[in-house]
């Protein structure tokens, strides 16, 4: 892998690394996205993952949690109604408010990526000595932890 200007920090040289290794797994994620009906973008499933997480969400907050403007974000909202897999109401406080729900048949959708998923990663881990599984889980756990910490800072 070539970089541009590689500092010279062991830390950035493990960064490198991650990415590198990051890409088997992003791989399997894609594919598990791809091969499991309905087939839907990225950004699709990022809505429908929100709005599962947070059902009733408003439009304004979907288009923050997926970081999308609020007129690609009721386009989006659309298209995933006319599929069936998410509904608008109005909010029972503000008749103004949509908030978004999904369907059983978005729920399903996403239960099943999510099965399929661990299937791929059951898959892959089951080649892999069971001690390296549980420091990579391990490890896994700790990047969420300082992740989420370093998104939190940069809301600040």
């Amino acid at each position: 892998m070539s970089r541009a200007e590689p500092p010279e920090d062991p830390l950035y040289e493990m960064a490198c690394e991650v990415t590198e290794a990051a890409g088997a797994l992003m791989d399997i994620w894609e594919r598990s996205a791809q091969s499991t009906p309905p087939r839907l973008s990225p950004l699709q499933l990022r809505a429908l993952v929100a709005v599962q997480g947070a059902p009733r969400i408003n439009l304004t907050r979907l288009a923050e949690d997926i970081d999308a403007a609020a007129p690609a974000t009721s386009r989006l909202c659309d298209r995933l109604e006319a599929a069936g897999l998410l509904r608008r109401d109005r909010a029972d406080s503000d008749r103004r408010e949509i908030v978004l729900t999904l369907t059983a048949q978005g729920d399903q959708a996403i239960r099943a990526l999510a099965d399929q998923r661990c299937r791929a990663i059951h898959e892959v881990l089951g080649r892999v000595p069971p001690e390296q599984c549980r420091e990579l889980l391990d490890g896994l756990r700790a990047f969420t932890r300082a992740s989420g910490s370093a998104l939190s800072e940069r809301e600040r």
